[in-house]
């Protein structure tokens, strides 16, 4: 399948499908493997305790076997969702490189939350309802190392030219969340607040080998600014492990904004920890790395905003998405005025 993606620049991306593993492969589970300093194979996690009654998948299936996976044998969401009010725009200013989006996938997905009649809630009954995100991240156009490696969040450490979130590799209970959560077809799902987001590669992500010597073409930005590239290295041979550094990552000739530069970049893989393990580039203060959680007030805030406009609560929610409130996607829902909404909302 060949997925259009939005102009960057003046140049549009089609690419060809990644693949991933392939039929019957057994991966090592990566459970346990989180580490409190940078070491290859492991998530160097900032968060280093967690819950084990965590959200998440309720059991397993034949799928996971003496330490190992097999991704053919895990079922997926089942559902075909289009996404056409899907948002994504990167641009250069000056020495920054602005990602803004919604966090609506390019691609479709599965059904969430998920059918009670679909055969993956006998594993995971995720209830969480893809909304849309505002997502703006500032990122370095040209990214530096730093100076030590530092620890990836919990939520959002890069994102997709699809338009969605990549997460690191564990799922809330520390796990493998690759091998233990069901995912839809193209290896997403979303969390609760409804951030739809990838954990490993995704069949449904574009890679032509269109770098030099067959190496993977750009597939997202990490939050340090260095692109996060596909599976394949130079003369097209599938990256492992080994061939990374302990952030996941090594340093070659790539094409960086239509320029040969010498950068290190990420890859993707389909071994434990999938992309990056630590940012090996200088994270900004503060920069997005989850969506925003409704602050304390919100809902009082909400059913105010309701009562003005003379809508339901859960109309208005729905509209809206998840915090911070999308007022732009609200009023092409609503067939209400921005301003009004905006009004109502007290901005």
């Amino acid at each position: 399948m060949l997925i259009p993606l939005r102009p960057i620049g003046a140049a549009a991306i089609v690419l060809a499908q990644i693949p991933v593993a392939t039929a019957h492969e057994r991966l090592a589970i990566g459970d346990g493997r989180i580490a409190n300093a940078p070491k290859a194979g492991y998530v160097f996690s900032c968060q280093q305790r967690f819950d084990p009654n965590a959200p998440g998948a309720q059991r397993s299936g034949n799928w996971i076997s003496g330490g190992a996976w097999i991704p053919a044998l895990k079922p997926f969401v089942d559902g075909a969702v289009a996404w056409p009010d899907a948002q994504i725009d990167i641009a250069v200013s000056g020495d920054k490189r602005i990602v803004r989006a919604n966090n609506l996938p390019k691609h479709k997905t599965g059904v969430f939350p998920v059918a009670a009649n679909d055969d993956a809630a006998r594993y995971d009954r995720n209830p969480g309802r893809i909304r849309a995100q505002s997502i703006l991240l500032e990122l370095p156009a040209l990214p530096q190392l730093a100076s030590v490696p530092s620890c990836v969040p919990m939520g959002m450490i890069g994102f997709a030219l699809t338009g969605v979130a990549i997460y690191n590799a564990l799922d809330a209970r520390g796990q493998d969340a690759a091998a233990h959560e069901i995912l839809d077809s193209c290896d997403g799902h979303p969390q609760q607040q409804g951030q739809y987001h990838y954990h490993a590669p995704s069949r449904c992500w574009t890679d032509a080998g269109k770098e030099a010597n067959g190496h993977s073409d750009l597939i997202g930005y990490a939050l340090d600014g260095f692109g996060i590239y596909g599976t394949s290295g130079g003369n097209g041979a599938t990256v492992h492990n080994e061939d990374l550094d302990a952030c996941h990552g090594h340093t070659h000739a790539v094409t960086w904004d239509g320029k040969p530069v010498d950068l290190y970049h990420y890859h993707f893989t389909d071994e434990y920890p999938y992309s990056v393990g630590c940012f090996r580039g200088i994270v900004k203060t503060g920069q997005v790395a989850a969506p925003a959680r409704e602050p304390q007030d919100g809902r009082q805030m909400l059913r105010n905003a309701a009562a003005k406009l003379g809508i339901g609560e859960r109309q208005l929610a729905d509209a809206v998405g998840a915090p911070p409130p999308d007022f732009a996607a609200a009023a092409r829902k609503l067939g209400i005025a921005e301003a009004k909404i905006r009004a109502a909302f007290g901005q």
